[in-house]
């Protein structure tokens, strides 16, 4: 991983999942994003902060945490555009490709 960060609560996600930061914070960055949201399983939900400051440290943009549940890749909040949210990102257990006409939103997994 290129981008560096001192929390254990992502080395632990880093070791224990297939989770690519990289792309996440390239994508931000390279598109310009300043407000994005995360999806998190709940699982996750515990890493939530970590995540969310991790991608804040590396991109400057403000980044919300959905905090509903989600129940998969088809679960996807809506209404986030109101609030200048150009990005969700889904953190889940499969790639999923969304119909880019159906949402204001981007997703990348």
């Amino acid at each position: 991983m290129k981008y560096h960060t001192k929390s254990e609560g992502i080395g632990y996600l880093l070791k224990k999942y297939d989770i690519d930061f990289d792309t996440i914070i390239d994508k931000i960055k390279e598109r310009k994003y300043d407000k994005v949201a995360i999806q998190i399983p709940d699982g996750f939900k515990m890493h939530a902060l970590e995540i969310a400051d991790f991608i804040k440290e590396n991109t400057g943009s403000e980044v919300y945490i959905w905090g509903g549940s989600t129940y998969g890749a088809c679960d996807v909040p809506s209404g986030l555009e109101k609030l200048g949210i150009k990005l969700i990102i889904q953190f889940g257990h499969a790639m999923f490709r969304a119909d880019e006409t159906a949402k204001p939103t981007e997703i990348i997994k």
